[in-house]
């Protein structure tokens, strides 16, 4: 009993309740606000310049690659117009000298030639008669048609400060690559120099956050033709990005053209990264129990992501595994401290081994959470053996495995309602729930929801996929928020999107590509409408060019 009570006590300082959540919500959309205002927020809400989602129906050959560490991936995606793609890749482990050169074009030249090797094996009639042709040419850069060329997409998993859709320069490196040259520069210019250098007939026409390419995979492969709002990572680490009306982002205007960049406000809206993992680092309104002070304080960077750190798979383990510890070292407790034989329900002594992981800091894996809090096995049987075999726990007890359980899943639930304030922070900042047609009955339980008033969320990461009933925990959280209710949850359409650094990176190239072809046509005709002397002729010819390029852009 004492077990039992202790784990409910522990459990209990995991709850968030419907009041936090709208506490929650309320400070959400302040901060969202406050970043889309100014520079330097808690909340960065980055301006991606991708200005357009896809709706499924789009055709064409793309490319994508992906530098996210240690590795690199190209890819070629073929998407076929019905909502599902092709994809074709190759991935390389980049050479540890190569992380630490000493210039810039050491790496974006190995970079280019696995894009070269990987167009000679996957698109070798594709590159040998386009190649050939460029060779031909008596310069590097020859002019070509543009649909000779592939488009690319570029996921660079690097604090970029980006000012275009296909510029960004480099911040700074994190893991493990130091390349002081690269500092400052713009890295696709860096890449796009050592393609041309081949003669490879490859633009790089967009630099990608991987969040956004999830935004942009989910809307390309989602049922219907509703267009997706926002993309969230609910994995190792959380983020999230969506549609924003251009006119709220309002720190463009203010920093003038530097800081607008290379904008195209075709179509009124752009996608915004929001680095939602630093909400409220001041934290006003999140929760804040022992175990997540104590991890913050010994983390790598205490006071900052603070939400990522009550919500990220990469810490969640961590925060179970400081509750875990906490109750051992309690002597009132008997947690593991089985004193007889015949006080465990398979007469053994518990025992927790010297080396147990659970003594190391991040030594408790979050999969564990998935395993305890899913455990429907007689006697937890499944929770017992991870527990003898990962963690060095030997002989535990079913009511020692049920306390671990009880707290798992106070954890998990409290990260899933925390997602809950993002997705409907984003959800009632954006009116999208605003619809003329939704309009309460006395038949609400029966009525059912049109296509059109579907609100489309894609979401990627381990949590959301494995973690137990964490779409439910969300969904819960959603009911909470009096603004979208019961009523408002149904509308609201949660499904799968992968690879945002490989399809959906191709899906914002075609985006860009679509943009620049947009932009042509629309420079093409205002010259031939100056040329023709304006008046009534120059005026309509100047009006269907930009209403071809309005539709053009809302991919």
């Amino acid at each position: 009993m004492a077990l039992a009570a202790a784990a409910e006590r522990v459990a209990a300082e995991f709850e968030y309740s419907a009041q936090d959540v709208q506490r929650g919500v309320k400070e959400f959309i302040r901060q969202m606000d406050e970043g889309l205002g100014k520079q330097g927020a808690t909340m960065s809400q980055i301006p991606t310049y991708v200005t357009a989602v896809p709706n499924g129906t789009e055709k064409g050959l793309y490319m994508a690659v992906d530098l996210g560490g240690t590795n690199f991936r190209v890819c070629s995606i073929q998407l076929h117009g019905n909502s599902t793609f092709s994809l074709t890749q190759s991935k390389v482990k980049i050479p540890q000298e190569l992380m630490v050169a000493k210039t810039s074009k050491e790496l974006f030249s190995f970079l280019a030639k696995q894009i070269e090797t990987f167009l000679k094996t996957h698109h070798n009639e594709h590159y040998v008669n386009h190649v050939e042709r460029r060779r031909r040419g008596s310069y590097i850069g020859a002019s070509f048609h543009d649909e000779e060329v592939f488009h690319l997409g570029f996921t660079f998993s690097f604090p970029v400060q980006q000012s275009g859709i296909n510029k960004g320069t480099l911040i700074r490196w994190t893991k493990g690559f130091d390349i002081k040259d690269t500092i400052g520069k713009d890295v696709c210019a860096l890449l796009q120099k050592e393609i041309d250098l081949l003669h490879l007939p490859v633009k790089v026409a967009a630099l990608v956050n991987d969040t956004v390419g999830t935004l942009m995979a989910r809307s390309y492969t989602s049922p219907g033709k509703t267009g997706t709002l926002l993309g969230a990572i609910f994995g190792t680490g959380t983020n999230g990005a969506y549609v924003e009306k251009l006119d709220r982002v309002t720190k463009l205007k203010k920093g003038g053209s530097k800081a607008a960049g290379d904008v195209d406000d075709s179509t009124g809206e752009m996608i915004i990264n929001t680095e939602w993992g630093s909400f409220d680092n001041q934290l006003s309104v999140l929760p804040s129990t022992s175990y997540d002070k104590s991890l913050d304080a010994e983390s790598n960077n205490p006071g900052i992501q603070m939400f990522e750190k009550r919500v990220s798979g990469m810490f969640l383990g961590e925060i179970l595994r400081r509750a875990i510890v906490d109750l051992i070292k309690d002597p009132s407790v008997p947690l593991f401290s089985d004193e007889h034989s015949n006080q465990n329900d398979i007469h053994s002594t518990t025992n927790i081994h010297d080396q147990s992981a659970l003594w190391n800091q991040w030594g408790l894996d979050t999969s564990f959470l998935s395993i305890a809090s899913g455990d429907t096995s007689a006697g937890l049987k499944v929770t017992r053996q991870t527990l003898d075999n990962d963690y060095g726990v030997s002989a535990a007890s079913a009511e020692d495995a049920e306390a671990v359980r009880l707290i798992a899943s106070a954890i998990g639930k409290r990260a899933a309602r925390l997602s809950a304030v993002a997705i409907a922070a984003v959800i009632l900042s954006t009116g999208k729930l605003s619809h003329p047609t939704d309009i309460a009955t006395t038949n609400d339980a029966k009525l059912e929801v049109n296509e059109d008033e579907i609100v489309d969320v894609g979401v990627d990461g381990s949590l959301v996929e494995f973690y137990p009933n964490f779409e439910e925990f969300i969904r819960e959280a959603l009911r909470d928020v009096p603004e979208i209710g019961v009523r408002g949850e149904r509308r609201v359409r949660i499904g799968i999107a992968k690879d945002g650094s490989g399809v959906g990176a191709a899906l914002i190239a075609l985006v860009a590509d679509r943009a620049g072809k947009g932009a042509t046509a629309a420079s093409s005709s205002t010259s031939a409408g100056a040329a023709n002397g304006g008046g009534l002729s120059g005026f309509l010819s100047q009006f269907m060019a930009d209403l071809n390029r309005n539709l053009r852009m809302r991919v």
